[in-house]
């Protein structure tokens, strides 16, 4: 199989023009969240996250329908 051109990508794009497209899919949200390591907890192996900011995101089929 070959890899997609930029200039193939732009050809199918141009096609597209002008015709009502379907997405068909799951909608989710991603959930960010950044922050900094303070210790390992002994209840279990898993990072303690001193959170400093969380954002969310429009995920799955929601994401694509906002790109087009």
């Amino acid at each position: 199989m070959s890899r997609l051109t930029t200039q193939r990508a732009e050809e199918i794009i141009r096609c597209l023009h002008g015709r009502t497209i379907v997405v068909w899919g799951d909608v989710m949200l991603d959930e960010f969240v950044w922050g900094d390591v303070t210790r390992i907890s002994p209840e279990a192996p898993v990072p303690v996250v001193d959170i400093q900011r969380e954002s969310v995101r429009l995920g799955g089929a929601a994401n694509v329908l906002a790109n087009l």
